[in-house]
Order: structure tokens, then C-alpha cells, then sequence
């Protein structure tokens, strides 16, 4: 069977994976882009940027995936439901490039995008979510992309396989935290961690059996 992954989440020290206040034009609220900018800096991202260890699992994002699950925080601001013309705040072009399943409880036609990317929007629980996702998949593997919520949940319900979490070394004191309710997460997954120069410590969770 397919593994359902999870790449690049980004946290701040506190724990955040996203900041307070979010909108249309501030997409993590208050954290802006803090969380990101190791990501931004890698060759991955930019030619003639950083290689290295952010480089290198920045780079792991999308091999061997065939779709995608993500919230209805990730997918936009606040009310977003009810703006017809709202696509997403990634442009024409999305990074995800296969079927992506958004969890909402507004559902809405699918929308087509360049590069391969497809929104569907459903009203699901992570465990039939994820059954759906993998039909789309064909065989490869499903991706969760967050938001903290969404991950936190299907974490929660034992749905996630393998579990990449980048450690910012950021406060955010406020916005929507990844680990609360999970305590003893550890007991179920290999945890390993590897610190980059650029002060990012990458947290690595493999369910022993995957």
C-alpha cells in the first residue's frame, strides 16, 4: 500500500505552524514568510542557492507522490468560501502538480490549473479522505500538507507514515500549534533529527513498519 508522507512543515520553537491574524494578502497572519525563508534560500527553490541538508530534504517533497490532502486553512484566508474567483494563494501554476483533496465543509466544483494540479473539495474524515486520495494516487504515494490542524488530526487518527517537520528557530507566541493533543507520538515512530547551518533542525518520524 501506499505511504501517506508529510514534507517541509515548517514550526516555530513554540511549536506554530502558522501565525495569527491570517488573510487574503497574509497567508501564515502574522508570521508572514519566517517560517519559509530556509526553503526560499535552498538551490531547490532558487538556482544558485544553498545545497546542503535544508537543500537536500527540501528535495524530497514531491518524489514518488500522486496526490494530495490539505485543510481548508491551507487552501485560504478566512472566508474564502465565499469568493468565487478564490483558487489558492500559490497563482496560475500551484506547486503540487497531481489531484489535490481540500477538507471543507464549503465543497465546490474541482478547479483545473496549469502544471497538472486539480482542486477537489470535500467534506470528509481523514481516514475516508486519505481512501480517496489514494485511489487518485494510482500507486504512488499521498502527501498531507497541512494546515497544523489538519496534520495534527490525521496524526491523531495514525493515518501519517512518515513525518518531515523543519524546527525555525523563531518565536511566534501566538497563531494555531501542531502538537497539542498528541502526547506520546514519539512511542510509534523512528525519530531522528539533523541540524543545518542555516539554524533549521529537520525532525524525521518513520513508523517503524513503513
Amino acid at each position: 500500500m501506499s505511504l501517506t508522507r508529510v514534507h517541509n512543515f515548517a514550526v516555530s520553537l513554540d511549536g506554530f505552524g502558522t501565525g495569527e491574524g491570517q488573510n487574503a494578502a497574509d497567508h501564515f497572519g502574522h508570521a508572514g514568510d519566517r517560517l519559509h525563508q530556509w526553503m526560499f534560500a535552498t538551490r531547490w527553490w532558487e538556482p544558485g542557492g544553498s545545497g546542503g541538508v535544508d537543500d537536500a530534504f527540501v528535495r524530497q517533497y514531491d518524489r514518488g507522490i500522486g496526490a494530495e490532502i490539505m485543510g481548508a486553512g491551507k487552501f485560504g484566508h478566512p472566508g474564502w468560501h465565499e469568493d468565487p474567483d478564490w483558487k489558492g494563494a500559490w497563482g496560475p501554476n500551484p506547486p503540487f502538480h497531481t489531484p489535490v483533496f481540500v477538507l471543507t465543509r464549503h465543497t465546490r466544483p474541482p478547479i483545473e490549473m496549469e502544471g497538472g494540479t486539480t482542486f477537489h473539495f470535500i467534506d470528509a474524515s481523514p481516514a475516508e479522505a486519505l481512501a480517496t486520495a489514494r485511489e487518485a494516487a494510482g500507486g504512488e504515494d499521498v502527501r498531507v500538507g497541512g494546515g497544523a490542524t489538519t496534520l495534527r488530526e490525521f496524526l491523531a487518527a495514525g493515518l501519517i507514515d512518515h513525518l518531515h517537520v523543519a524546527v525555525v528557530p523563531i518565536l511566534l507566541g501566538r497563531g494555531v500549534r501542531l502538537w497539542d493533543g498528541l502526547e506520546g507520538l514519539e512511542r510509534d515512530y523512528r525519530v531522528e533529527t539533523v541540524s543545518a547551518p542555516s539554524g533549521v533542525t529537520h525532525l524525521t518520524f518513520t513508523r517503524a513498519n513503513a
